[in-house]
């Protein structure tokens, strides 16, 4: 029944009107996901602390997220089985190693777990769960209608942009989203669906929860030249907030790697967090409740529920430990086997990183005064924009977010010093940092997008002559005689590389057939100028072929195994087709 539908549908319809209708099937299902999501995050959360005593510590602030982390990481490892953290890392990897195949279960997979750990308290956001959800979505709608590699691509990018759209309320965000943070190129051929899938996920997303705006918010004081100085002292200081989370969130998750079994990680993660939590109740789920009490609200309602309540000239330096602590919270709660992205921490993050900021600027007299609230709003977009390397999603993002476009020129001016400041010390975002240590991301350098998207494995000739090292001249010469090629390894009866043969070093002897039975293999041998291996990325293996001239490399495997041998002219031959394939609309 499927395929007929499939079949008539490509019978009526263009190829270019098939992409349309797909992306609009996208967007329907990427909102009807992510509102699922926010939902479910809700409905626990209020569930679990509704009737807690705002005057007085709660002691289930311990035990709620190590009981959510706890049944997340028990759903992941003995229902869905498989790893879902880092949703837009592995949307960046499957655009890169897997020419965009995600795993089907991705569809519901991240939605139940996400909403378990952040539903519980888990300080992470549901932002990225939703966006690996989108792009599972059109990975998978691509998939059932059998197009080619890039319209899956696209596909997986409109589940995305349109996952942003729709939680967000905020279609453009969306857009630039796939531009910025997955790197994918915008042309006239991809504009048009992806901004299908953002609008419908927007409109559906209007039709669940109303019009209004997010975060409703008031300008209290018109942004005026005098504030120029003040915020590009907000965007340093985000850029240099952002530094220290990503650093500093990358260091504890290799602690966690370090960790063995999965209750070590629980007990750790849930420890660590559980902690935080009970000492700075504002870092329990997603935080938009916090960001909603900064934005028009009591900033002294931020101490309800902890030690600190009633002590509101404590306020800035709790404010600044949360800061400080905030990325230890998020990282225990993915490391200790929680599921969550970084979209809601960073804004969180920033918006305390602006109040704090103003407060002091104010205190200190450096300049003109400048309105907490208005800053506290900016600081959101400096640290997410500093953070995840796109200050063009961060600036409409933010404007979307609240209703309006009244603060995009200091928008502008506070993402681009944050940005800025950043890419002086890290030069990839907190997502692709990962994949950029293995040369497996893509970017917008279309030669390294094309050397990323081949495959070392592709253009790997495994079934080679291999020559045993005890294997006489005569003998070596009739199998010479029968092949082609000008180059032979030496492999060993444990199928190790000793060594290279080269017909163009050994023309000499080999019409002298009184050496036939003189010389052996391994006498004749000589190191490769250089080895690959199967996980070399392939912007090395380019470097080096001309870094040593030489036409052909042998690649090794795990332990060191001979696997097979790498021409040049077949990899120039590999890039010029991808070369094609890459640029064709």
């Amino acid at each position: 029944m499927t395929f007929d539908i499939v079949g008539k549908i490509e019978q009526h319809l263009s190829r270019r009107q098939r992409i349309l209708m797909l992306a609009f099937i996208v967007g329907v299902f990427t909102a009807l996901a992510s509102q699922l999501l926010k939902w479910l995050v809700e409905e626990i959360k209020y569930i679990l602390t509704n009737s807690f005593d705002v005057t007085q510590m709660n002691w289930l602030y311990l035990l709620y997220p190590v009981i959510g982390i706890f049944l997340t990481a028990m759903l992941i490892k003995y229902v869905v089985k498989d790893d879902i953290g880092h949703g837009v890392t592995k949307i960046l990897f499957a655009l890169s190693r897997r020419q965009g195949h995600i795993k089907k279960h991705n569809c519901w997979s991240s939605v139940l777990a996400s909403s378990i750990t952040i539903g519980f308290g888990g300080s992470v956001g549901a932002e990225s769960p939703a966006v690996l959800t989108g792009a599972a979505i059109g990975s998978t709608i691509g998939g059932l209608f059998k197009v080619d590699q890039k319209t899956l691509m696209l596909l997986i990018g409109c589940g995305a942009s349109g996952a942003i759209a729709g939680i967000f309320k905020a279609p453009f965000a969306g857009l630039l989203f796939t531009l910025e943070v997955l790197m994918m190129d915008l042309t006239m051929a991809s504009l048009l669906p992806l901004l299908v899938s953002c609008v419908t996920a927007s409109v559906l997303t209007y039709c669940f929860s109303g019009m209004n705006a997010i975060f409703a918010f008031q300008i209290d004081d018109a942004f005026t030249v005098k504030h120029v100085p003040a915020s590009i002292g907000l965007g340093v200081m985000c850029g240099l907030v952002s530094l220290y989370f990503t650093w500093a969130a990358n260091a504890f998750e290799n602690v966690f790697r370090k960790v063995h079994g999965t209750y070590g990680k629980l007990a750790l993660g849930g420890t660590v967090l559980s902690v935080l939590i009970l000492i700075f109740p504002p870092l329990y789920g997603e935080g938009y409740d916090s960001i909603e009490i900064l934005l028009n609200g009591n900033p002294s309602d931020l101490l309800n529920n902890s030690l600190f309540y009633g002590h509101g000239d404590m306020l800035i330096l709790v404010l600044s430990l949360i800061m400080l602590l905030k990325v230890f919270a998020s990282t225990a709660t993915t490391g200790g086997g929680g599921c969550g992205g970084l979209f809601a921490p960073s804004l969180f993050l920033g918006c305390l990183c602006g109040y704090v900021f103003a407060t002091l600027w104010d205190g200190a007299h450096i300049g003109a005064d400048v309105p907490t609230k208005n800053f506290a709003l900016l600081g959101m977009a400096g640290v997410m924009a500093a953070v995840m390397h796109a200050p063009l999603t961060s600036i409409f993002l933010i404007a979307e977010l609240t209703g309006g476009y009244a603060m995009l020129v200091p928008l502008m001016i506070v993402t681009v010093c944050a940005y800025l400041t950043i890419v002086a010390f890290e030069p990839h975002s907190i997502y692709a940092m990962r994949l950029a240590q293995k040369g497996q991301l893509i970017t917008h350098h279309k030669d390294r997008a094309i050397l990323t998207l081949m495959s070392l494995d592709n253009i790997i000739d495994k079934h080679c002559m291999q020559v045993a090292p005890d294997m006489e001249l005569g003998k070596l010469v009739l199998l010479i005689a029968k092949e082609k090629g000008d180059a032979f390894p030496v492999v060993d009866g444990m199928g190790m590389l000793r060594g290279m043969i080269y017909l163009k070093d050994i023309r000499k002897v080999v019409f002298r057939q009184e050496l036939y039975h003189v010389f052996k293999a391994e006498q004749l041998m000589e190191d490769p100028p250089a080895q690959l291996s199967l996980t070399t990325p392939m912007t090395t293996v380019m470097d080096r072929f001309q870094q040593t001239k030489a036409d052909v490399l042998p690649v090794l495997g795990d332990m060191g195994k001979f696997m097979g041998l790498i021409y040049q002219a077949n990899l120039y031959t590999s890039y010029r087709q991808m070369l094609v394939d890459f640029s064709e609309e």
